[in-house]
């Protein structure tokens, strides 16, 4: 049987939220979509769009008609709209997340949600771009990208096959994996590359000169920084939430380059290209495997 919804609340409408409604709009998994968001232009742009059917300001009065609610907005404002809903959810209702971290979705969960929690099923869509907003809505953006569940121990089956099923729809491919080796793995590939590009164009910003080296800034630069263009608000709650993860990855690296600063002192051109031999090796490697999907 196929996964479908009759009303989807989608919490922040923007790139993730608006494209999970569109992709199941056009798979013909969901009737009706209330948007429910902060900024009433965006809200508006939304309706225009298509992307959702309805707007409205009052959580809790979409919430009481939801068959599911996707919270797709930073993971620092979710403790609050766990809140806001919990005394008007319907006994039946889903409710899933698209955040960047999933431990700290969970204790959230089990907060505020205590007595709804074998309908709780977090999830983390692996995609995005530095465009925000109802307009950067698409409906293929999840099309052959990945999507991590983190079922909590009370996610009862069929609540976790729907969510399923309802990403599957959307075109991605589906994985599971528990909320603490999630968190610790996206440390890694997704979180510390942000801090990275935030860090390094904020330093060269504050130059006194920042204007004449951004002119001759190319296209390493423009690949290199592209994240740093991405949500401040949402990176910044990321990066609380995964703090820990976050802070070891941090040292880890701060190793790295300190190795790499002694080998650039001493004139180690050797190990200088053992290094770096070792980054394109795995690099390209990586890149193959995600060329061709797997």
């Amino acid at each position: 049987m196929q996964a479908s919804i009759d009303t989807l609340v989608v919490v922040g409408v923007g790139l993730i939220g608006g494209s999970f409604a569109l992709a199941l709009r056009r798979a013909g998994r969901v009737r009706h979509v209330i948007g429910v968001g902060r900024s009433l232009a965006n809200m508006q742009r939304a309706l225009e769009l298509g992307v959702v059917d309805e707007v409205s300001t009052e959580l809790g009065d979409a919430c009481a008609r939801a068959g599911m609610v996707l919270l797709a907005t930073p993971v620092g404002q979710m403790g609050a709209l766990f809140g806001a809903m919990a005394p008007r959810l319907p006994e039946h209702t889903i409710v899933t997340d698209a955040g960047s971290t999933k431990g700290d979705v969970a204790l959230l969960m089990r907060e505020h949600l205590p007595g709804h929690l074998a309908r709780c099923v977090p999830a983390h869509p692996i995609a995005g771009s530095d465009l925000s907003g109802a307009a950067a809505a698409q409906f293929g953006l999840y099309e052959g990208r990945r999507v991590v569940l983190t079922p909590l121990p009370e996610s009862d089956d069929d609540a976790v096959a729907t969510v399923r099923g309802l990403w599957q729809a959307c075109g991605a491919d589906v994985h599971e994996m528990g909320a603490h080796e999630h968190d610790s793995v996206f440390a890694s590939v997704s979180h510390l590359p942000h801090l990275l590009a935030f860090a390094y164009v904020e330093r060269i910003a504050a130059r006194s000169d920042a204007e004449r080296r951004f002119d001759f800034a190319a296209t390493g630069f423009r690949d290199f920084t592209r994240i740093a263009g991405s949500h401040p608000e949402m990176w910044r709650d990321i990066a609380l939430a995964n703090r820990d993860a976050l802070l070891g990855e941090l040292d880890d690296y701060m190793a790295g380059l300190a190795r790499l600063r002694g080998q650039l002192a001493g004139a180690d051109g050797e190990a200088m290209q053992r290094t770096f031999e070792r980054a394109r090796d795995a690099r390209t490697r990586w890149y193959q495997r995600f060329l061709r999907g797997q």
